[in-house]
């Protein structure tokens, strides 16, 4: 049978909407409420020397060496780790896996924010920001349970909420992803540098910051807080699990890889240190109305956004216009993100079926829809949020990420053949630092953060949870996404359809045959 004509792969407009998405994705609710409580808890102002060290030793050549495969291989993370080495498609198909787990239960906390907004305006939660959250809100059940009913007003907004994200996705990367984040990432610079202006403001304000700021230089002798570092830098930067190697895979062939991956890496941390500033300047002044020391209202996560921020909103000044402001930042920054991480899905999918992006989206992005609504807005949904969340990025995000560098620097040592890639269109040459951080410090750190991770996992039960909890919530969900992705890799790729090759028969020598032709039908337009 004649094989069908391949689908030309989209590509990005402009290099500027490249940068924009994955910064986008990049840049998300972690960035706002982790960062600033890890800097805090990890030395202050001397937790920035580790995690600038991390930034420049794990993060950048990391960037770099997903953006390389993915421009390399043009296609999304299951086929390139396949035409590397057949055996590594399982690490493709595992972070797929993660990305699904992920997007379920991110798109939630987007929904709370929308909800917040309108909260915000009238300051809704009252004298007791916790007692609403937990109680008249999220409704949410007395222990940590399975789906036992739902909760409309957190139904309806993440409904609104996945139309949206696919919608955009079924637009496509240029009139699509593109176009939202070139809408997305300016307003949420706009909104959020008028939020620290603001904190600046407040009575307080340098209490907080020098709070946020005082170095404890004690602490780089502190094993834990170079792990801490390491590990805030994986988390932020969107890499292990499949986003960038996706989202390069629509670069033309000429794009400065290095320079991207700095820009990206930078504008990241930019953003979290900005965010550092404005939250601990607000909780400053929170410490002061409150006449405690900064320490003893200093939180992370979903106590600072929806506890802490709306305490805040309260005691100041118009803190309702302040308080819509920053939810609305909290939303831009989500949807930029689960954007990103659903285009994994979807980009597989179409890689491995042959689907155009349309039938794509909205069955397999929707089918990421449904177990999201089945799941989450419950009573239990704040509890299997926080279990799930854990153990997929403890040890799905980290764990893979180990695994995948320490196959493509280990064993397929396909480090050299990439920074060849690279360096041929790149402004910044990569040297013999890139491979020692990607073939050494990254790797003995990631696995570091494991041993530690397991560690404390093993010492008491996350959070006090219950362990048939812990098993069914946490544990089951980091080992089922490595089983689909074993179970999704020993599916057997049939013949070319719709810009799939047939990687079982092709020899090493007619894959680059392959890859060069490829490359001249798209060299015209890079031109």
């Amino acid at each position: 049978m004649a094989n069908k004509p391949q689908q030309p792969r989209e590509q990005w407009a402009t290099r500027t909407g490249f940068l924009l998405a994955a910064i986008g994705s990049a840049i998300g609710l972690g960035n706002i409420w982790r960062f600033p409580a890890v800097a805090y808890e990890n030395g202050g102002g001397a937790f920035l020397f580790p995690y600038l060290i991390a930034l420049l030793t794990a993060g950048i050549p990391l960037l770099i060496m997903e953006y390389a495969i993915g421009r390399r291989y043009r296609t999304s993370p299951p086929a390139a780790l396949r035409q590397m080495a057949r055996p590594a498609e399982v690490i493709g198909w595992w972070q797929v896996a993660i990305s699904f787990v992920i997007a379920t239960y991110y798109a939630v906390i987007i929904a709370w924010a929308v909800r917040y907004v309108g909260f915000a305006a009238d300051e809704a939660w009252g004298d007791d920001p916790e007692g609403f959250l937990f109680g008249s809100f999220l409704k949410a059940s007395e222990a940590p349970g399975f789906v036992s009913g739902y909760v409309s007003g957190v139904l309806w907004p993440l409904i609104a909420v996945w139309v949206v994200v696919l919608v955009i996705l079924a637009f496509g990367i240029r009139r699509g992803i593109e176009q939202a984040n070139k809408v997305f990432i300016p307003l949420l610079v706009i909104f959020f540098v008028a939020l620290v202006i603001r904190s600046l403001t407040l009575d307080g304000a340098v209490e907080g910051l020098d709070a946020f700021f005082r170095p404890d230089w004690s602490e780089l002798g502190n094993g834990s807080v170079w792990v801490a570092a390491y590990g805030q830098i994986f988390f932020s930067l969107s890499i292990g699990f499949g986003i960038m190697v996706t989202y390069a895979s629509y670069l033309r062939r000429r794009s400065d890889l290095t320079g991207s991956a700095m820009v990206a890496g930078f504008a990241n941390s930019s953003f979290e240190i900005l965010a550092g500033i404005g939250v601990f300047a607000a909780l400053g002044f929170m410490a002061q109305s409150a006449g405690v020391p900064v320490d003893e209202v200093a939180t992370a996560g979903l106590g600072l956004a929806f506890v802490a921020f709306p305490t805040i909103i309260s005691e100041m000044w118009l803190g309702g216009v302040f308080g819509v402001i920053f939810f609305v930042s909290l939303v831009i920054a989500g949807l930029s993100s689960l954007i990103s991480i659903v285009q994994v899905v979807v980009s597989a999918v179409q890689d491995r079926t042959g689907m155009h992006r349309i039938p794509a989206v909205f069955i397999f992005g929707g089918a990421v829809a449904l177990a999201s609504i089945l799941l989450f807005p419950t009573n239990e949904g704040v509890y299997l949020l926080d279990a799930s969340d854990h153990f997929i990025n403890q040890y799905g995000i980290a764990l893979a990420a180990l695994v995948g560098v320490v196959a493509v620097a280990w064993f397929m040592r396909k480090l050299p053949e990439l920074q060849r890639d690279a360096d041929a269109t790149s402004a910044v040459q990569l040297r013999l630092w890139w491979r020692i951080c990607l073939g050494l410090i990254t790797p003995v750190v990631l696995g570091w953060m494991m041993v530690d991770s397991l560690r404390d996992e093993f010492d008491e039960n996350y959070e006090g949870y219950s362990t048939e909890f812990l098993l069914g919530a946490g544990w089951s969900v980091a080992i089922g996404a490595l089983v689909v992705g074993v179970l999704l890799s020993l599916i057997p790729w049939k013949a070319a359809r719709g810009g799939l090759i047939d990687l079982d028969m092709e020899t090493s020598e007619e894959q680059e045959a392959h890859r060069r032709r490829r490359q001249g039908e798209h060299g015209e337009e890079d031109r």
